[in-house]
């Protein structure tokens, strides 16, 4: 189990509904490691600054994350987490290991758009 306060996926069925139901969408697959933690703590504290993304977690132990890990855009990765950014119920990006902030929020920005109340440069 991941100790988080992201909204945790355990089953590749809630997986596709999470990224079929939703636009944008953010999911940080990993163990509760010092490479994992942070990411997982950057989604939390922008979760609410980014109301057009949805933030999950899923353990990547789970067998069920099978979904993740076999991704070609994963193919290679050699550290975890394994982020994936889904739009449109597409992989737009992928990234793996720890990640600051900023490299989350440049991603974001990209894919998704800035948040409502700031402008990109």
């Amino acid at each position: 189990m991941l100790y988080t306060n992201l909204k945790h996926i355990e089953t590749a069925a809630q997986l596709e509904k999470a990224i079929s139901d939703n636009e944008n969408v953010m999911v940080v697959c990993g163990r509760m490691g010092p490479m994992c933690i942070p990411v997982y703590g950057i989604a939390e504290d922008i979760e609410d600054e980014y109301k057009h993304v949805q933030f999950f977690d899923m353990e990547f132990d789970n067998p069920e994350a099978v979904v993740i890990r076999r991704l070609p855009e994963v193919r290679g990765f050699m550290g975890i987490p394994f982020t994936i950014y889904y739009k449109n119920g597409k992989v737009v990006k992928a990234t793996s290991s720890i990640q600051t902030k900023e490299q989350v929020t440049t991603i974001l920005n990209k894919e998704f758009g800035a948040p409502a109340n700031k402008k990109t440069l």
